[in-house]
């Protein structure tokens, strides 16, 4: 790797608690994007691209922290990654479909999501693969009920 910036793609359900694990284990190291901090963007798609790209441009390592629930979202992120010599990691949070579900309901505001945009993303959940890409994928499972 040797200085490489790092790219880390957060795969998993809303509420599987990767926004918490970005600030326990990367906040330091890692520059945050994620889509739901750009409310008032017209294309969170192609800002989040210019983030990624930003990031790592700077030599700065990086974690997009969203869903990206398939190989077709998480395509261009590669691309990306790869165009900087960075190495790129899927972080994937194999976190069962209740748990998800009950950690969205103790969400206020805008932080929940509704039950439909759970299903939905479940529907369209496939774990990340080595054949994407990805120099690595580390899976983050809870230990011991809700801690991650």
């Amino acid at each position: 790797m040797s200085g490489a910036p790092e790219l880390v793609v957060f795969v998993g359900l809303q509420g599987a608690g990767k926004s918490t694990h970005y600030f326990r284990h990367f906040a330091a190291t890692h520059a945050h994007v994620s889509k739901d901090r750009m409310r008032n963007s017209r294309n969170r798609e192609r800002r989040q691209r210019e983030l990624v790209e930003g990031a790592l441009r700077e030599g700065r390592s990086v974690v997009v922290d969203n869903t990206n629930p398939s190989p077709e979202v998480r395509a261009p992120l590669l691309a990306i990654g790869r165009a900087h010599g960075a190495h790129v990691v899927a972080l994937w949070f194999d976190v069962p479909f209740a748990l998800c579900e009950e950690r969205n309901r103790r969400r206020a505001g805008r932080a929940r999501v509704p039950d439909v945009a759970l299903h939905v993303t479940r529907a369209q959940l496939v774990p990340p693969t080595l054949d994407e890409g990805f120099d690595e994928i580390r899976v983050v499972r809870t230990a011991g009920g809700d801690r991650l």
